[in-house]
């Protein structure tokens, strides 16, 4: 980048404290957690930004879009970087818009909306929901350090998503307040549907800068870990209590053997050679829960009421894709896909994949709730990467089988498998982001001269 540009956005933000050029700092927020995927590892090494800017307000940030606009500037929004995709990744330079200074809970409404600056920490807020009566309804498993504009911006799901499904349904997300990249930057409002066009759009069509969250009503939960002697009986029995309507549950998590024995701090809650099941039960039907385990063949393992974030044991830091990182710390070479099986026919489903993959193909289920409100077995396997070839064939093989597959081996929006094939995040782009300025080569079904000069303005 050009030091003029560095001197000019120094003077817009006028706090040179919250515009970074030291070289070790900039490679630091230029990274996500990519590198969970060996492909994506390839492609994105090395790519940086050329400087860093912590914006406190909208109005700072239409400031810099408004002078990146005129210069032909790259802006990528990153969150906290905890995402796996490379979303926060820079292809191609120009400034990393780091939003963690952007961190105030403004209120929790009496209705149970959150209103919050992208900043925040889900951690913090869930602490902060607890306090007024209500929880989040679904958090990744990496709510200590992710930001509820990551989340949105890049997240899905997680602890939480059996019972309230995925972020994007049953209007979890109430509205979204974003900043356009034009030649005059606009502070737009989604509401209601219109949401859709900004939620998992990577930061490549507007930069989130409030946002509406629905919570739900705070429940005292427990943990409860429960070992069956074979994967077919555990998985039973967690279907069983993840689609049981009168369960209170807020994660069904079943590990086949040997991904419980990656998870050397709770080790001991494995024994040797059992499929695990982690529970988090409301706590007034925990004994339930352990007599119903029990008598389906079960062993209870671990149970005790769920002492919070800040506590340990917490057994969401072993569950969706924190599993794939103690995989990693046992064997480098593991690695994982996303997907989502067919109710009706999950046990030939794995069967398949069984028969042709063995144990390159570990199971561990999620249990979520779709948008039709269906509790269904999700999984994000942990796969032995070999070669680039033999994982593609995997992902070949589950769509053949009917098992879904959202790609996190491709860098871009439309790979991922959550691209919205009504195209409203690529026509928002179209309107809100001219020049694809915004997180360049993310979005890769856009072209700006295929913006058309009468596009729909808000």
């Amino acid at each position: 980048m050009d030091p003029k540009h560095i001197a000019e956005i120094r003077l817009i933000i006028g706090d040179s404290s919250r515009v970074i050029v030291n070289p070790q700092i900039v490679e630091q927020l230029s990274r996500d957690f990519y590198w969970y995927s060996p492909v994506l590892r390839k492609q994105l090494d090395g790519k940086l930004g050329d400087v860093v800017v912590q914006p406190l307000s909208a109005a700072e940030i239409q400031k810099l879009l408004r002078y990146g606009y005129a210069n032909n500037l790259p802006v990528t929004a990153r969150g906290a970087g905890t995402g796996n995709y490379g979303q926060a990744v820079p292809l191609e330079g120009g400034v990393v818009l780091d939003l963690s200074r952007m961190d105030r809970i403004e209120e929790i409404q009496p209705e149970g909306v959150a209103v919050c600056q992208p900043g925040v920490r889900l951690g913090e807020l869930e602490n902060e929901a607890r306090k007024a009566g209500w929880e989040l309804r679904c958090y990744p498993s990496t709510i200590i350090k992710a930001s509820i504009g990551g989340f949105l911006g890049g997240g899905s799901g997680g602890i939480g998503t059996v019972a309230h499904g995925y972020l994007r349904d049953f209007q979890t997300v109430r509205a979204i307040e974003v900043v356009t990249m034009e030649p005059e930057p606009r502070v737009i409002l989604h509401e209601g549907e219109a949401v859709h066009e900004i939620l998992h759009a990577w930061g490549t069509n507007g930069i989130i800068t409030r946002i509406w969250l629905a919570l739900t009503p705070a429940v005292e939960w427990s943990q409860c870990v429960a070992a069956f002697d074979s994967f077919a009986a555990a998985f039973d029995f967690g279907e069983k209590i993840a689609t049981g309507a009168q369960w209170i549950k807020r994660l069904v998590t079943v590990f086949e053997w040997p991904i419980p024995s990656f998870f050397t701090p709770i080790r001991k809650y494995a024994p040797e050679g059992k499929t695990l099941i982690f529970f988090m039960i409301a706590s007034s039907q925990l004994a339930e829960l352990e007599a119903a385990a029990q008598e389906g063949g079960g062993t209870i393992t671990h149970s005790a009421v769920y002492p919070g974030l800040n506590a340990r044991p917490l057994l969401s830091d072993y569950t969706w894709n924190h599993t794939t990182l103690w995989a990693m710390r046992s064997d480098e070479a593991y690695t994982y896909l996303q997907c989502g099986f067919n109710p009706d026919t999950v046990r030939e489903q794995m069967r398949q994949l069984r028969e042709r993959f063995g144990q390159e193909f570990l199971f561990h289920m999620e249990f979520m709730k779709n948008g039709e409100g269906r509790v269904i077995p999700g999984a994000i396997p942990v796969v032995y990467y070999t070669t680039e070839e033999r994982l593609n064939e995997m992902i070949d093989f589950c769509r053949e089988i009917g098992v879904f597959v959202a790609n996190p081996h491709v860098n871009n929006v439309e790979g991922g498998g959550r691209y919205r094939a009504d195209n409203v995040q690529l026509l928002a782009k179209q309107r809100y982001d001219p020049k694809g300025l915004l997180n360049p080569g993310k979005m890769i079904t856009f072209h700006s001269e295929s913006a058309t000069a009468g596009a729909k303005t808000k």
